[in-house]
């Protein structure tokens, strides 16, 4: 016996990856629904074999269905997910506004899959920001042997994570600086984002971080240990899929980077490619349509007593988006309503 899911936000990049994943993974589905939006009702899109017609989320009935995914805005999730949730359809929320609530539980399953079982409250479960599920991935198993007591992150942030507007920005953008006349002016991102990198991700905040690297200590702490100090900065670059990121890591106690490396070699969801020559490490590039966190560049940090440097890379609308909810889903339902 399966599960009835719904996917909403079914046309948009994540929603299709949902779709992508639930049927790579042979989630036992038993019924299906993708849900959009009125101005793309009607729009066809792929469960494995299968081809889907999109239905509207407005008029949608979620009484009777298991779960549904959400990859939407937070201004409709704001609107449909207490909808879903009161009907007895547990959400699964990709945006960010359920993550910071205390009575929602933020889940990466490698990391802390008990929290999964705080569900009921709101019948809600939230799923974290791209550039923290990836970094917490390789953090925790590192986090259980010696404790990781300050964390100073600084990532390479892929366009897709602002969505199809921007991919096609970057797309125009870098076409046009090879035909005279064509130039592209930015409108998804403050500047120029072909050949050039943004430190700006998100609104800036009055502390003059901005909320990306805002949310990644807020749910770092929230995920992993509240006790952990972080600091980031977010930089937007020209690159369509992938996120990359590079950490340094204070630890309580020593941890030798040869240790450190076998740690993360048997870590859940961790591929570590760490060779010392030209190549011997994974790019945004290489990691795009994988499940994995690719770990690279593991070394000792001589500038502090217990410190190491990695860099981290993965996919990030696979694991930084529609492949953790997916695990969430199927954690969901191996531990609480084991259906399938």
């Amino acid at each position: 016996m399966g599960y009835k899911v719904v996917v909403v936000g079914a046309t948009g990049n994540v929603g299709r990856e949902m779709l992508n994943i639930l049927a790579e993974r042979q989630f036992p589905v038993d019924e299906i629904a993708a849900l959009a939006s009125r101005r793309s009702l009607g729009t066809e899109v792929s469960f494995g074999d299968k081809t889907l017609t999109t239905k509207d989320l407005e008029q949608f009935d979620f009484t009777g269905w298991d779960m549904a995914l959400f990859a939407i805005g937070s201004d409709a999730t704001k609107q449909y997910a207490p909808i879903a949730a009161k009907a007895g359809c547990v959400v699964i929320d990709n945006s960010s506004l359920y993550r910071y609530d205390a009575d929602v539980p933020l889940i990466v399953p490698e990391v802390n899959p008990e929290a999964v079982h705080g569900y009921a409250k709101k019948n809600i479960i939230a799923n974290p920001n791209c550039s923290t599920a990836q970094m917490v991935v390789a953090l925790k198993p590192l986090h259980d042997r010696a404790k990781v007591k300050r964390v100073v992150v600084s990532t390479y942030q892929s366009v897709s994570g602002s969505g199809k507007e921007a991919m096609d920005e970057l797309w125009n953008q870098t076409k046009g600086m090879y035909v005279p006349g064509q130039e592209v002016a930015p409108t998804v991102y403050p500047k120029q984002i072909a050949f050039n990198v943004i430190p700006h991700i998100d609104v800036f905040l009055d502390d003059g971080q901005t909320k990306e690297e805002w949310k990644m200590v807020a749910e770092t702490k929230k995920i992993v240990d509240k006790s952990i100090k972080l600091t980031a900065t977010c930089v937007r670059v020209p690159v369509f899929v992938g996120h990359a990121e590079a950490i340094n890591i204070e630890f309580e106690d020593f941890l030798d980077e040869d240790e450190a490396r076998d740690i993360l070699r048997q870590a859940p969801g961790v591929l570590v490619v760490d060779k010392r020559e030209a190549g011997g490490y994974v790019t945004p590039v290489e990691c795009v349509g994988d499940y994995a966190t690719f770990v690279s560049r593991i070394r000792q940090d001589s500038t502090i007593d217990n410190g190491l440097n990695l860099w981290c890379v993965s996919d990030n609308l696979r694991k930084g988006a529609a492949l953790n909810a997916v695990q969430i889903a199927e954690l969901l339902g191996r531990e609480v309503l084991k259906k399938g």
